[in-house]
């Protein structure tokens, strides 16, 4: 006889929460879903979320908050200079990272603001395993450059690989040997690594990485947005990890940086809210400065002191070993679904979403025609399910048909899963509305550009898809002005 709940089941397919309060979903028709996708420029980022019936976009501040954090968003101190709910977000910070200065922000790219502001000059370089995008973005306005040196196992389709979210240490060392370190801004390790996937990084390539760092007399830095998933995977792979918990296994990591950066809107769980975290007094004072002119008092940082709170609380349930599961469960669920059907998918499967491999999946487009974007927009008109492609469209630089065009490393759809958010019903539609589109592959066109800001395209830029061999009236395509070229 089964005498325990953990004897004889697989906990991970069990919901770690109980639903309290509830808000009704949208359902549209394909007629209103293709209305909506023509007013919004063929751009997810502009449909408004009550025209979405799973939305997928993106797990960043889209987290359904827990009792706990509810409960200190109501005995938030709104004090504006040293209020208790700083002071509990600081302690908790500090207990996690094992940094001494703790800078709120009110959003991960304002501590990447801050950080490159103060650290980077024009020319330098910012060497990681991957910069995301606003990442990117905010090294390249301070005229540095962004150079991504991510290992070889992530190009490969290899299962058995389990940290693809490694740096490549060869590289690494051959970029540091052969640049003064006055040349480079610093080393960023982003944990686990997004643009490869949701990918973690091992503890062993991070002690490389730091050793090398400290050798060349470079800072590293992690970008921690999902240090949790991180060490969950560590501990999953890696077996000299096995019998440590989560939170040792973070603070392994967080040991091994001069600083990190946090969107506190992933492991965080909370809907808006980052920090910086650092162990140099001097670097601390000077970014605390650019912070009250940027973000606000130090002790605030652009949040109110009931987000302070409620980041802490999240920050304390995001390491816990059964939330973990219950989330990166699920999100193995949709993964597993999605194969099941004949996708083809970055494995294995990461702890904040499944990233399907556009090029593959439409291999009738090439990295000009935005396979990732293409997808995502079948998606949304087929089942109303709203994704992000992070492939050309994101990543790529220049324009298609012009010789500055240079598409991205790979071309995913990420269908990211909000934590909390959903029941496993959802995640089993979304794979079926996948089936039917793979049924109706070759029926999805190309997209081309209309119009596109220089950064972060992805977020405003318009779009159209192409159903024939042409392209939209060339004095309606204009980028900063300038007419697209074929």
């Amino acid at each position: 006889m089964i005498d325990s709940v953990d004897q004889g089941f697989d906990l991970g397919c069990l919901p770690t929460h109980r639903t309290k309060v509830c808000e009704s979903i949208p359902i549209t028709t394909r007629k209103q879903r293709l209305l909506t996708l023509k007013k919004a420029n063929y751009n997810l980022f502009q449909i408004a979320s009550r025209d979405v019936t799973v939305d997928l976009l993106t797990d960043s501040g889209t987290a359904a908050m827990s009792a706990a954090q509810w409960g200190a968003l109501i005995q938030g101190d709104e004090a504006y200079a040293g209020s208790r709910s700083f002071e509990q977000f600081q302690n908790t910070v500090q207990t996690l990272t094992g940094f001494e200065h703790v800078i709120p922000t009110h959003q991960g790219r304002a501590a990447e603001r801050l950080l490159c502001s103060l650290l980077l000059k024009p020319g330098q370089y910012v060497l990681a395993n991957h910069h995301f995008d606003t990442t990117r973005a905010n090294v390249e306005m301070t005229g540095a450059i962004a150079m991504d040196l991510p290992c070889s196992e992530y190009q490969k389709d290899d299962p058995s690989a389990p940290f693809k979210g490694n740096i490549d240490l060869e590289l690494l060392e051959q970029f540091l040997s052969q640049h003064a370190p006055s040349n480079i801004g610093f080393v960023l390790l982003t944990i686990t690594d997004n643009s490869a996937g949701g990918q973690p990084v091992s503890l062993q390539n991070a002690l490389e990485v730091s050793r090398l760092a400290k050798e060349h007399g470079v800072p590293l830095y992690l970008d921690a947005a999902r240090f949790a998933e991180n060490a969950w995977f560590s501990k999953k792979y890696d077996p000299s990890l096995a019998r440590r918990s989560l939170t040792e296994i973070a603070l392994s990591f967080f040991s091994l940086a001069d600083g990190c950066l946090m969107s506190a809107k992933k492991n965080g769980l909370a809907n808006i809210g980052g920090f910086l975290a650092i162990r140099d007094q001097e670097i601390t004072d000077k970014l605390r400065e650019l912070c009250t002119l940027w973000e606000g008092f130090p002790t605030y940082g652009g949040l109110a002191g009931r987000d302070l709170a409620a980041i802490a609380v999240g920050l304390e349930e995001c390491i816990e070993e059964g939330i973990l599961r219950g989330r990166i469960a699920q999100v193995h669920r949709l993964g597993n679904a999605l194969v099941s059907h004949g996708f083809p998918v970055q494995t294995p499967f990461g702890g904040h979403a499944v990233f399907i491999d556009a090029a593959r999946a439409l291999p009738h487009l090439e990295p000009k025609d935005f396979p990732g974007h293409a997808l995502a927009c079948a998606f949304y008109l087929e089942g109303g399910i709203r994704t992000v492609e992070v492939g050309s469209l994101m990543l790529g630089r220049g324009i298609p048909d012009t010789p500055d065009f240079v598409p991205a490393e790979r071309e995913w759809l990420r269908l990211a899963v909000p934590a909390r958010v959903y029941g496993n019903d959802w995640c089993d539609y979304t794979a079926l509305v996948g089936r039917n589109l793979l049924q109706n592959r070759s029926q999805i066109p190309p997209y081309r550009l209309i119009r596109s800001p220089e950064r972060l395209r992805h977020f405003t830029a318009t779009l159209a898809p192409e159903f024939r061999n042409v392209l939209p009236d060339v004095n309606e395509c204009r980028v900063k002005g300038t007419p697209f070229v074929r």
